[in-house]
């Protein structure tokens, strides 16, 4: 099973209200916070609305 290492590597303030709403909702908070997450569809969609503003890596387990 795969999953996924994002870190918000830049600022949700002054972005569209749904870009702010998807990195709360992804569990990012503040700059260099890090959420492990599943990899599906769901989630490869809302990390591609905010891909400007974070880093992903793949995790094999």
């Amino acid at each position: 099973m795969t999953e996924l290492k994002v870190t918000l590597i830049r600022s949700a303030a002054h972005r569209l209200p749904n870009q702010r709403k998807v990195v709360k909702a992804l569990g990012l908070g503040r700059i260099n916070s890090t959420a492990t997450l599943p990899d599906n569809a769901a989630t490869r969609g809302a990390l591609m609305k905010i891909a400007h503003l974070i880093s992903v890596e793949e995790i094999n387990k």
